[in-house]
């Protein structure tokens, strides 16, 4: 997600925010976290990835987005807590241009797969990949994975096992307060007093902005989103290449509503920050759970250390330190990241989804479909 750097240089500046949870330095509420965390997690889980690192050791290859490694971040704390844990064994980060899509070409045309696993996939690119490819990508993992059980059910996403989500996002509205009121409603956006007022992302290429048309197709119906899309276009809604470009509008003041996520205030909260222009938005009392998964590559050299490690990521103490770090939900029932988290971070009434096999066959329909109408607009 490509979001978290982009909120770490706009929040460099602004005073108080070095208190944020995920915007601290390298220790900071971070470490606060895995500290009280480490005492309760659950210890059969935790201690069934210990005992089993003793047979688990060499090079992991771990496929992922660029800004979940580097100083700071999750990866960063993943790699180096899974090694100090597992003593024998090398975790090792590639990011690839491309994404999961690199992988998916090269499968395609017969080329190795130089990864194990891969952080950071969703549901929508699990379903394009495997109607792309012949042979399956990535393996099932099923009931293997001690910690599994754990995994909150509208995250489960996979009814075959290979995804297996380690932190969730909610889709909501992010509105200023001084210039406008909350619309409590799809519908509502609809009005003439929002004329103009919304930014929202591309869904060809943004996540936020194709969990937005897929959120939208649950409320409206698959017969009458179009024709939903189509007025909220005549009310003049703004669409914008990807998550950064829409949010840097929305705070130029381009517009007083964006869509994003609903742990917005955790990056902006503080003295010097006025909350109002932050404020969360749930239409229909809901949020839309853009889940981040893990899958093992079906050629994967290390398999077997490519499940300790994912059996490590959903402990409560590796959970938490994602959440804080991704400044995202956790994906295992039971975790509170930090007490700051829990205040400023808000989880929706209600949470929606699409599973993998209610986008199997339609998503790439509604997405074209989407497409076309908004460049006819």
């Amino acid at each position: 997600m490509k979001r978290r750097g982009f909120l770490r240089r706009t929040s460099a500046g602004v005073a108080g925010l070095a208190m944020l949870a995920g915007c601290t330095g390298t220790d900071g509420g971070a470490n606060g976290s895995e500290a009280n965390a480490s005492g309760t997690a659950g210890g059969s889980t935790i201690g069934t990835a210990t005992t089993a690192s003793a047979s688990s050791g060499g090079t992991l290859q771990v496929a992922t987005y660029s800004s979940f490694t580097g100083k700071g971040t999750a990866g960063n704390w993943l790699k180096s807590a899974f090694e100090k844990r597992h003593s024998n064994a090398t975790v090792e980060f590639l990011t690839p241009e491309n994404g999961v899509n690199q992988y998916a070409q090269r499968a395609s045309q017969g080329a190795p797969i130089d990864a194990d696993l891969y952080v950071g996939l969703n549901t929508a690119e699990l379903v394009r990949i495997r109607k792309k490819l012949d042979e399956p990508l990535f393996r099932s993992v099923g009931g293997r994975l001690d910690g599994l059980d754990r995994v909150k059910k509208p995250l489960r996403i996979d009814p075959q096992g290979r995804a297996v989500p380690y932190d969730t996002g909610y889709i909501s509205l992010v509105y200023n307060a001084n210039e406008v009121t909350e619309p409590k409603t799809f519908d509502s956006l609809l009005e003439s007093r929002y004329e103009g007022d919304l930014i929202t992302e591309n869904a060809q290429q943004s996540d936020p902005g194709r969990a937005f048309l897929l959120w939208s197709v649950i409320t409206q119906g698959e017969e009458n989103y179009l024709d939903y899309w189509k007025k909220l276009l005549d009310n003049g809604v703004k669409v914008l290449a990807d998550w950064e470009p829409a949010y840097q509008a929305y705070t130029n003041g381009e517009a007083p509503m964006v869509v994003s996520y609903s742990t917005d205030q955790v990056y902006y909260h503080g003295p010097d920050v006025d909350i109002s222009k932050h404020q969360i938005g749930f239409l229909n009392g809901q949020g839309y759970a853009n889940p981040e998964t893990m899958a093992l590559f079906e050629s994967a050299d290390n398999p077997q250390l490519g499940r300790r490690f994912m059996e490590f990521v959903l402990t409560e103490k590796a959970q938490s330190n994602i959440a804080v770090k991704n400044v995202q939900f956790p994906a295992v029932r039971g975790v509170t990241p930090s007490q700051e988290f829990a205040k400023y971070a808000k989880e929706p009434p209600e949470v929606v989804t699409h599973s993998y096999d209610e986008l199997a066959g339609s998503v790439e329909t509604w997405v074209e479909e989407w497409s076309r109408l908004v460049a006819s607009a």
